[in-house]
């Protein structure tokens, strides 16, 4: 039977591509061009940057240098504690930063060559549904989106996240074709290693695929189902094999999982960066607190001054062209591909979206890149089949209307910031409204005038994100908050730039540091990890990141950090104490500091409090 059933698969597949008709001429050429751009894009002037987010390069940096740090994606070389998420983005950076050394570029590249191919999936996965004129507007829509040129020139775990759900996504496509178990179960263990990325954010695209899947495949009901419960154990075996190696391994003989309370890396996943984000509750959180304390949730938040300049440019056209792609195909049969292209793109991003809105724990604008690849496709799908049916009334009408409400939407956001590239704004809405008119008559418009009408259109709708994109690509970005925008004196407010930075150490210091450092198991030792980034990612020698990221984690206990000075395994206690403090969480990192400041006589280098533990 499962000869058989291989064999029957085999020739769908076969008939799938042979039913498919050739690609013409033009489209090899512009994937290359689109490629080539994106590529030139993310890659500009990449170093200008330097460490980025110095959290994840100090990481990087011990990754590159131990073997155990890398797997378990430690902040030091030594392995006192890890980042506070599963360590996949990191994989890929410390395996960079080995082959090539310790720079912003070996760093940074990987990420932006991840949106390069976060590009060609989504091209793939549109084009088997929607044609090659779709899947390019939609590679075209995800380059030029803001929160992806930020994420993709950036060390934050999103850039692997993106590229992960939009190869799930790719797989998805490729079942639907045939009802293929194996692409299905491909796209689980896609998602299974977005969770190793970004652990249950990935896990919101799993209802889109789902019943994209149970809808429209070409099998019975038994078989899709049966199907499904197989793509998810691959999703569950993929994202749970870490957590379980974790969890076996003596915990005496790893370092401390950063961001958990209970040193465990399942409490990470399910609760800091689990549930706890969608309740608020977040035990060791800075800023939050059990009734939310992120800022103001609701349907309008993805608009906000915090979120609107790296995703909202389309989001009203992405509404329309969902409804739009879903009444048009309402008689569609069952299995249509088009119509379940749709459903998966449009249910990753309402879910997201959802979420994303309402949620009440940790939120950054960053977040927004994870919706750029349903958008986009979205847009692309809509976009030209609309435009292919524009001798219907209703079709023309409905994309005149997305694209006068994109032009808006381009005008509104861009009169946020006035003060840069004045005149733009009106430019876009005047322009849209114009090209919305002419593309409701485009049917009976001549060839030449309808496709120069077709590309005046869009440039114009691509006009606002586009500008927006290529300003956030030009602004150098650190710290643990970066933003999407040209680069601004007003902090996150629509502007680029970034917040929580990593000041290197002096000369002095760092030279201190590394001082006799082979002679201990951490050449220094302070509180917060991105403190220790900064000296660690100066000096190159391993610095303990006392408390973890916030400074609230029990790691190490005020007796075990004594112990560890006693044995002379640390040299310096650098700092005068806490530089982070939640409201929750353990107050261990506050009590090293003040033994240390009571016991030890202080000096002072470049201007940062050094205490030598050795004496």
């Amino acid at each position: 039977m499962t000869l058989l059933a291989s064999r029957d698969e085999a020739d769908r597949t076969a008939r799938s591509a042979r039913d498919r008709p050739a690609d013409p001429r033009w489209v090899r050429p512009s994937v290359a061009a689109l490629l080539l751009a994106t590529a030139v894009l993310y890659l500009w002037n990449l170093g200008e940057s330097g460490w980025a987010n110095a959290f994840y390069s100090a990481a990087a940096q011990a990754g590159s240098s131990s073997w155990k740090a890398l797997f378990f994606g430690s902040s030091d070389a030594a392995n006192a504690i890890t980042v506070d998420k599963t360590p996949a983005a990191l994989w890929v950076m410390s395996l960079s930063a080995r082959l090539f050394g310790v720079n912003a570029w070996s760093i940074l590249v990987p990420q932006a060559l991840m949106g390069v191919g976060s590009v060609a999936l989504l091209f793939a996965a549109v084009r088997r549904t929607s044609g090659p004129a779709a899947g390019l507007l939609a590679g075209a829509v995800l380059a030029l989106t803001p929160a992806a040129a930020l994420m993709f020139r950036f060390n934050n775990p999103d850039a692997l996240l993106v590229l992960l759900l939009t190869a799930g996504a790719y797989c998805v496509v490729r079942a639907l074709e045939n009802a293929s178990p194996r692409w299905l179960a491909l796209a689980g263990v896609a998602v299974g290693f977005g969770f190793l990325a970004k652990m249950l954010q990935a896990f919101l695209v799993l209802p889109a695929f789902g019943l994209a899947y149970l809808i429209a495949a070409p099998t019975p009901l038994g078989r899709r189902l049966l199907h499904l419960s197989g793509a998810l154990g691959a999703t569950l075996l993929s994202a749970g094999w870490y957590l379980a190696v974790v969890a076996l391994w003596p915990a005496a003989d790893r370092p401390y999982i950063g961001g958990s309370q209970e040193n465990s890396l399942w409490e990470l996943a399910f609760g800091y960066n689990g549930f706890g984000r969608i309740t608020g509750d977040e035990v060791g959180s800075v800023g939050g607190n059990p009734n939310g304390g992120w800022g103001g949730t609701g349907w309008d938040r993805l608009f906000g001054s915090e979120m609107a300049g790296g995703i909202a440019w389309l989001l009203p056209a992405a509404v329309v062209a969902l409804a739009a792609g879903l009444w048009f195909t309402r008689r569609a049969p069952r299995t249509d591909r088009g119509r379940a292209a749709l459903i998966m793109w449009g249910g990753w991003f309402l879910v997201t979206a959802v979420v994303f809105s309402y949620m009440g724990g940790i939120i950054h604008a960053y977040y927004t890149i994870a919706l750029a690849p349903a958008v986009a496709a979205l847009a692309g799908i809509a976009g030209t089949q609309l435009w292919r049916a524009r001798g219907n009334p209703a079709a023309a009408g409905t994309l005149s209307a997305g694209i006068g409400l994109t032009a808006l939407t381009a005008y509104l956001l861009l009169s946020r910031r006035s003060d840069w590239l004045p005149g733009l704004a009106i430019a876009i809405l005047v322009a849209g409204l114009l090209c919305a008119f002419l593309v409701f008559f485009a049917s009976r418009l001549p060839d030449a005038t309808r496709r120069l009408v077709a590309a005046s259109t869009l440039i114009t709708i691509l006009a606002g994100t586009g500008v927006y994109t290529v300003a956030t690509a030009a602004t150098p970005h650190s710290g643990a908050l970066p933003s999407a925008g040209p680069e601004t004196g007003r902090g996150m407010r629509m502007g680029g730039g970034g917040l929580l930075g990593t000041n290197l150490p002096g000369e002095e210091l760092a030279a201190l540091i590394r001082r006799d450092s082979a002679k201990y198991t951490w050449a220094a030792a302070t509180v917060g990890s991105n403190n220790a980034a900064g000296y660690q990612l100066g000096s190159g020698a391993p610095v303990m990141a006392v408390g973890g990221f916030n400074g609230t984690d029990p790691a190490p206990t005020l007796e075990r950090f004594q112990e560890y000075v006693r044995n002379g395994r640390i040299h310096y206690f650098l700092g005068e104490g806490m530089m982070m403090r939640g409201e929750t969480g353990s107050d261990a990192a506050e009590r090293i500091a003040d033994w240390v400041a009571d016991t030890y006589r202080p000096t002072t280098v470049d201007g940062v409090t050094v205490y030598d533990l050795s004496r």
